[in-house]
């Protein structure tokens, strides 16, 4: 019987109380009472459907992302994963994720989401500044976040990330490490702390704000913040991941070693390892045709990736990760031989952008790291 990879399951909940000007995930404003009721249905049949696909394998991680989960009662989070539950075989240490913003997390008791099946919790602070908070387009202030906080320690929950992000405008070093300090005495167990990036199809993008740091006051901004947690005890594992010891994401690592995760919701995206391939899928993006297209009971089509696409969607992710990776992981997840990857690295050793830790672990160097994203695009197909 083959070996597969891990399994995860992430479900996507698309609304927000007001969409955010830097943000290009699949989210909408919005999202009454009645259209959640037909979400929470849909995604329900939608479960059944990739429980269907998974054909008795086990979860190790659930991931609820938006949008804004939290805006979604602990009653409809828990009948989604009470379902779950009664579907998939569960690890018995499965970490289940909910993200929660500090200004709509009050839409019921933490510890009704806690007793609803949640037992990790992603708070989005971004920033600890209230101006900063204003041109974010945050609709929560900088006491909500530490309110939230709280609220989810006095719940039971024992594992909190906070997502905060840096070289925001006009935000120097010392703004940048004021963030951190507020986040660490927070004592969250995961931080995610990460570069604010214009992405396309985004307000921000297309109307930059004033006062972006440069190049170099970035650069400053990184290298100090990530000496200043290393020095509170949070090990970086990945580009913007850091953690104390034992509470690195799982759901995350499984994406980022290249295991298997199914798609619930709006515009979320899987990929499923079977006898014949390793297969990618997605469903429709607009929640009013996702809502009809699983109430149709149509099925998602899921097509093979081929061995070029492999290799890149590997290195795309493996080469986030700070330890490395072991090629041994590379002809598991992808069914390529190590010949393939070898062809593809020794050109980019002789560069200094690759280096081998031990016989057959692979990591990026200091340069390649710093220009990661034009190390990733050397195995575009």
């Amino acid at each position: 019987m083959p070996v597969w990879p891990p399994l995860s399951l992430y479900v996507h909940l698309p609304w927000c109380v007001r969409k955010c000007p830097y943000c290009d995930f699949n989210s909408y404003s919005g999202g009454d009472d009645e259209a959640r009721s037909r979400y929470v249905e849909a995604l329900i049949a939608d479960v059944r459907k990739e429980a269907e696909a998974a054909s008795g394998r086990q979860l190790v991680s659930v991931f609820l992302g938006g949008g804004t989960p939290s805006l979604f009662t602990p009653a409809e989070i828990g009948r989604v994963l009470d379902e779950t539950a009664n579907l998939f075989s569960l690890a018995d240490d499965i970490e289940v994720t909910m993200e929660a913003n500090p200004g709509t997390v009050e839409c019921g008791d933490p510890k009704a989401y806690r007793q609803a099946g949640v037992n990790r919790l992603s708070i989005g602070a971004q920033s600890f500044d209230a101006a900063t908070l204003a041109v974010l387009g945050r609709v929560h202030g900088v006491a909500d976040i530490g309110r939230a906080a709280r609220e989810a320690r006095d719940a039971g929950f024992d594992n909190i990330n906070l997502d905060l992000m840096y070289a925001l405008p006009g935000q120097g070093v010392v703004a940048a490490m004021s963030d951190i300090e507020a986040a660490v005495r927070l004592e969250p167990e995961h931080l995610s702390w990460y570069h604010l990036t214009l992405e396309p199809n985004t307000v921000f993008h297309a109307r930059p704000p004033a006062g972006l740091p440069d190049e170099d006051v970035s650069a400053e901004i990184q290298q100090q913040g990530e000496s200043l947690l290393a020095g509170r005890g949070y090990d970086r594992y990945e580009i913007s991941a850091f953690a104390r010891d034992g509470r690195r994401c799982r759901h995350n690592l499984n994406y980022w070693s290249f295991g298997d995760y199914l798609a619930v919701g709006a515009g979320a995206h899987g990929k499923l390892s079977t006898a014949e391939g390793v297969l990618r899928y997605a469903k429709p993006a607009n929640p009013q045709q996702y809502m009809k297209s699983v109430e149709a009971g149509e099925d998602v089509v899921r097509t093979m990736i081929g061995d070029d696409d492999l290799l890149f969607e590997f290195m795309l992710n493996a080469l986030r990760l700070s330890d490395g990776f072991d090629e041994t992981l590379f002809t598991a997840r992808t069914g390529l031989p190590a010949a393939t990857l070898h062809r593809r690295l020794e050109p980019l050793v002789e560069r200094g952008l690759m280096a081998q830790n031990g016989t057959q672990n692979w990591l990026p160097t200091t340069t390649g790291r710093r220009f990661l994203n034009d190390l990733q695009a050397q195995f575009l197909p």
